[in-house]
């Protein structure tokens, strides 16, 4: 049974959040994929950063987690990005087979 995945990383710049979201979508890792601009406080280093993100919200199954975290691995900036998995436990039955049909 396909057990549909909500997978969150972050960027610094929209032309690298495009880049991401193309990659996975033309390797059909991910059904659809939402840029969000956002802005992120965290620590790094013992500092308080503050800045600018696109956050992607990545919709697949859970089967791909891995493959999603190479590529993201492999196009992405940060020296420790963030990449985050939720499955998600509750989808319309319609919506559920889009990520299925558009999905490897």
């Amino acid at each position: 049974m396909m057990k549909p995945y909500l997978i969150q990383t972050t960027t610094n710049n929209y032309k690298e959040a495009k880049k991401i979201a193309k990659v996975l979508l033309e390797k059909r890792l991910g059904a659809c994929i939402q840029i969000s601009k956002i802005d992120s406080l965290y620590m790094w280093k013992g500092e308080l950063c503050e800045d600018k993100e696109y956050l992607l919200n990545i919709k697949t199954k859970k089967s791909n987690y891995e493959k999603i975290q190479r590529k993201i691995k492999e196009n992405h900036s940060y020296d420790v990005p963030e990449i985050i998995a939720f499955p998600i436990k509750k989808t319309e039955k319609k919506y559920k087979k889009f990520i299925k049909d558009n999905t490897q």
